[in-house]
């Protein structure tokens, strides 16, 4: 069954609202935390950057094998009861990492959130979301679903650093490492709890699924589903272009962290370069949606985003943006962010132009992350291993150089994906 003979308009409001807040919300104790809070989050979980890319690693391990086997999921149930178990599942992690674990513990939790973020949640989301957008509204759809996560996460980046620095001092080098660990509880409790309320939500609420019910019992999980993915081109090349824009994605991670070792910035500056720099995804991701959807090409501004990541990263990685420069590191921040947050809004969007069937969506979704999310696993050990060899400059300088390779790679990829698709 086409794609077009599955669904054919937009869906409610209330259905992409749900999509949004969810995407966000169930990846805000995994990752968000660290990447806002970054200075702050080692400390008070007294951790090495190495020890925090080994919670990435087994995050990302646990995902890998959640990616496919979810994928299958997807494409047999409807997606609400799948993403508010997901949510609900996730935010209980929080309530053990709100103690303050030990190392194994966390890694632990981290597999766990690796499970629980992934293969009831990932592919549901993603075939909702095309299944919202219908035939001719692909890239307003998925850059509505990342524009907004990002006004989420911006959102909740500032409601985190207000009541984090609502219970510490004000000059946040006097307080002890109990009483920032006490004022840091505080924002993961309040953040499971956030979790835990919108997985009510979706449950009773969020009601998107195609015209026919037949499309999600199409494509069971079996070899022949997998084949028939597997034969496109363009999956193959998804799969790099998603693997590039994630890895640029991660060093987000470290923004908060460039600005506390790098610009001098103290914990509560850091924390809100990480949290400010968030609000640039809704703009980047609505505005490359709609301009996709316009022209009816999305990989033409993937292409777009991969030189505009591809500046920002040479920037960061000649070693030129020192202390001394604020406004030229601000400036530097917003350019590498809207080149990164343009790719991630559309790169599942492609997936039409790329004549990959709604009925084999998930399955799809399930292969192009095996891959394309590979920077999970190697991405946050390889970024530790650089910042604490070489600390200050040159350890970032290092990162922006891979992010310079990735981003090199990526736009050869899209310009391929562009020529077999004309």
């Amino acid at each position: 069954m086409s794609f077009r003979e599955t669904t054919s308009s937009k869906g409610s409001f209330l259905s992409i609202l749900l999509l949004i807040i969810s995407g966000e919300l169930v990846f805000i104790l995994p990752y968000f935390l660290s990447r806002v809070f970054r200075p702050t989050f080692l400390d008070v979980f007294n951790l090495t950057n190495t020890e925090l890319g080994s919670l990435f690693s087994v995050y990302g391990t646990v995902a890998l094998f959640s990616y496919i086997f979810g994928g299958s999921l997807a494409d047999r149930f409807l997606p609400g009861k799948l993403i508010a178990i997901s949510l609900l599942l996730t935010s209980l992690g929080g309530l053990v990492i709100a103690t303050f674990p030990s190392l194994l513990i966390m890694q632990i939790i981290y597999g766990y959130w690796g499970f629980t973020s992934v293969f009831l949640f990932w592919s549901a989301m993603i075939k909702a979301t095309r299944i919202w957008g219908g035939n001719k509204n692909q890239g307003q759809a998925f850059g509505f679903l990342d524009g907004g996560r990002g006004l989420v996460a911006g959102v909740m980046g500032t409601l985190a650093v207000f009541i984090y620095s609502f219970f510490i001092e004000s000059d946040v080098q006097l307080n002890s490492i109990e009483e920032r660990q006490n004022a840091f509880r505080y924002v993961i409790l309040f953040s499971s709890l956030i979790v835990a309320l919108a997985s009510v939500l979706v449950y009773f609420f969020l009601n998107v699924k195609p015209d026919e019910k037949k499309v999600f019992n199409s494509s069971i999980y079996s070899l022949t589903a997998i084949r028939k993915v597997l034969k496109l081109e363009s999956v193959w090349l998804l799969m790099i272009i998603i693997l590039c824009a994630y890895f640029g994605y991660k060093v987000t991670d470290i923004y908060s962290l460039y600005a506390s070792e790098v610009m001098n910035y103290n914990e509560i500056d850091s924390a809100n370069i990480g949290s400010l720099q968030l609000y640039l995804r809704p703009i980047a991701c609505v505005l490359f949606g709609f301009l996709a959807d316009r022209s009816k090409s999305s990989i033409s501004w993937i292409i777009i985003g991969f030189i505009i990541m591809l500046f920002g990263s040479a920037l960061f990685a000649t070693g030129m943006i020192k202390s001394h420069l604020n406004l030229f590191f601000l400036i530097s921040i917003v350019v590498l962010a809207i080149g990164t947050y343009a790719i991630r809004a559309l790169y599942f969007a492609a997936m039409q132009e790329g004549k990959i069937s709604l009925s084999l969506t998930g399955t799809a979704v399930g292969i192009i992350s095996l891959t394309g999310y590979t920077p999970d696993i190697f991405a946050g050990p390889l970024m530790g291993y650089y910042l604490d060899q070489f600390p200050g400059l040159l350890g970032h300088q290092y990162i922006f150089i891979y992010l310079l390779g990735f981003s090199v790679i990526g736009l050869i990829c899209s310009l391929r994906f562009s020529r077999i698709i004309r």
